[in-house]
């Protein structure tokens, strides 16, 4: 099935990876995506953009530009150094200071990575509905700030924590745990981060878009470079934070090191409301959230009533943008307008009576789901590397010389590997791809996810055959290998999450209905928030299960070999679910204005011009209404 062609999409047909990138901004690497979330209009000629009195239209030599969304950068910066420098490090304090099991430890981890996550939807949700993007960057960065001086303020007052236990008691088991009373402030600061995070993470890089106008030209090529730079931004962010301030953490104390994150965040946040008068505003324009909430909705509650004779009795089926299909009947009778709800009006009240459109679109983002779900267990595998991995680094051989290297730190190899992995992609694999298969993607967004699942799960076993050897040898030598040992752990995880990350994202947003294609920034966070819950779930029932035996806080007496196994099998079935689901999978046609070119840019095919794209959506809409669906207009195979 094919959806007509929108003249919207005509006219910002700039496409990445077959996004529209004035819309869709996004990245491809650090465990986090941003896209701006937001409707069908977006150009400066639709009324949606205003300048800071609320102006239109605005002044484009005193708004918007390199100023403005440097400014912005600086806020998405901050939250990557933030984020990052406790994620990487926190097991180790948890651990190490708290005196909390190994187990417990990566729980915690996981599940504050997941709600992090997780309120991203919560972000993307008020900034369409009603705060729009700038507010609820400014709002969530001073609640980001808050929460990283709490965890200042907790890991700095000696009664915050438990009295310091020699090896020898950590041995035997003798060592205080933290009590509910100290853990009570340290969970306050770490959900006050995640609510901070998840609000900026899911619009920054939307609200950096809209300071380029994507009608212009010259705006429309900087806005390629923005890209480049917002992903450069929080790569260097993400380094900083694993490198230096884990560095602090470990070696000059962790009240110094999260005092420089919150330092960093509110110096953010106040250059971010310094700005305000640069800025090019987008107004909130309701959010696809609510348009499936409310089928769902009127659908249950429209249960017990019949089905029409025929679709075309559905409401808005004579003006729908999306042909009526058979599956998922259930959901058609949001759509049914019967005596019930034949007051004056009512087909034009969403509460009463949805459109075909609505009904059809909601169905599309259902038959995303399963390759939704086949992607989580990608995330979990990549818990491990914040989590396990980093505890298995501390009792390894981190010496250089002199030089003792933070186990968090071992994982800059991590986003080295994204690094370079998002650079060979384009000017390597991406190619030979294209000559291989004669298509303009080369791999497809689905070959893509797969060949990051191969990647995960030799990346989990790996790390079994790795923890074994160290566990031998360091029971039976009492000799610590090497930690630069974790390092093809790290390497795999990171190809693979170079892979599955752009190819997951490509999936969402090419698949999304038009009119939903916020919603790619809610299924990919969501995918990832349920891959760091699920790994808490695993941890807990194998904790369960095993008796404590195979997640020990004293890891040379575990068997956290058989954990990584289990993963690795748990890999091999999801990733045959996954094909099943990608070989049936039937791609949506996408519509495209222009040709491949500009590829110095280095991402996607940028179309030549304005102009070009107009006369061709004018073109492409009135073969709409001549031809038959599905035979006519630009697509991508």
């Amino acid at each position: 099935m094919r959806e007509p062609l929108q003249p919207t999409a005509s006219l910002r047909a700039l496409v990445i990876i077959g996004v529209d990138p004035s819309r869709e901004p996004m990245r491809f690497a650090g465990a986090q995506v941003l896209l701006g979330s937001q409707g069908e209009k977006g150009s400066l000629d639709d009324g949606s953009l205003v300048d800071y009195k609320g102006n239109h239209p605005v002044d484009k030599t005193k708004t918007g530009g390199w100023l403005a969304a440097g400014l912005i950068l600086g806020t998405e910066l901050s939250e990557r150094i933030c984020v990052m420098g406790i994620s990487m490090n926190l097991v180790t304090y948890l651990v190490g200071d708290l005196h909390i099991s190994s187990a417990k430890s990566a729980t915690i981890v996981t599940n504050f990575m997941g709600t992090l996550n997780l309120l991203g939807l919560l972000g993307g949700f008020l900034a369409d509905a009603k705060l729009g993007r700038y507010l609820t960057v400014s709002l969530f960065a001073s609640v980001s700030a808050l929460g990283v001086g709490l965890l200042t303020v907790a890991t700095t007052i000696p009664s915050m924590r438990p009295p310091p236990c020699s090896d020898y008691r950590r041995l035997q088991h003798q060592c205080i745990e933290v009590n509910g009373h100290q853990l009570a402030l340290l969970y306050a600061a770490l959900y006050t981060i995640a609510l901070g995070g998840g609000g900026i993470k899911s619009n920054v890089s939307g609200f950096g878009s809209d300071q380029f106008d994507s009608t212009d030209p010259k705006e429309e090529k900087a806005m390629i470079f923005f890209f480049n730079r917002f992903y450069f931004a929080i790569s260097i962010g993400s380094l900083f934070a694993v490198i230096v301030l884990v560095y602090v953490q470990d070696n000059v104390g962790r009240g110094w090191g999260y005092g420089i994150s919150a330092g960093t965040m509110v110096i953010a946040a106040v250059i971010l409301l310094l700005g305000t008068r640069l800025y090019r505003f987008k107004k909130p324009q309701g959010s696809p959230l609510t348009v499936i909430w409310r089928v769902v909705f009127l659908a249950w509650k429209k249960r017990t009533r019949p089905h029409p004779a025929h679709h075309s009795f559905l409401n808005g089926s004579e003006n729908a943008r999306v042909l009526h299909t058979d599956r998922f009947r259930c959901l058609d009778k949001a759509a049914v307008l019967d005596e019930a709800d034949s007051t004056k009006g009512s087909d034009r009240n969403p509460w009463l009576v949805s459109t075909v459109t609505e009904v059809e679109e909601v169905k599309m983002v259902i038959k995303l789901m399963p390759i939704w779900a086949t992607c989580i267990l990608f995330w979990t595998i990549y818990s491990q590397m914040t989590t396990f991995t980093i505890e298995q680094a501390t009792v390894m051989n981190r010496t250089i010389g002199s030089f003792t290297v933070p186990a968090g730190s071992l994982s800059a190899f991590l986003f080295i590997t994204i690094l370079l992995f998002t650079s060979l992609n384009e000017r390597l694999f991406v190619p030979l791809a294209r000559k291989l298969t004669h298509t303009t993607q080369g791999l497809t967004s689905l070959q893509r996810v797969g060949v990051g699942l191969v990647f995960s799960v030799v990346a989990m076993a790996a790390s079994a055959i790795i923890e074994r050897q160290r566990r031998v040898i360091a029971n039976e030598h009492g000799t610590k290998i090497s930690a630069f040992w974790l390092v093809p752990q790290f390497f795999l995880v990171g190809a693979g999450e170079a892979f599955v990350y752009v190819g997951q994202l490509e999936f969402f947003i090419r698949e999304a209905p038009e009119r939903m294609k916020s919603m790619s920034t809610g299924l990919f966070l969501s995918a990832i928030s349920m891959g760091f819950f699920i790994s808490s779930l695993l941890v807990s029932l194998v904790d369960e299960v095993t008796h404590n035996s195979w997640l020990r806080s004293d890891l040379n007496k575990g068997r956290l070999n058989n954990f990584y196994w289990l993963l690795a099998v748990l890999g091999v079935l999801n990733f045959l679910i996954f094909l099943v689901f990608a070989m049936r999978h039937q791609y949506k046609v996408q519509h495209y204005a222009g040709n491949a070119e500009d590829e110095e840019f280095g991402i996607g095919e940028v179309v030549k011009g304005s102009k070009e794209m107009v006369r061709i959506g004018e073109e492409e809409e009135d073969k709409e209404k001549a031809c038959a669906e599905g035979k006519e207009g630009a697509q991508f195979v």
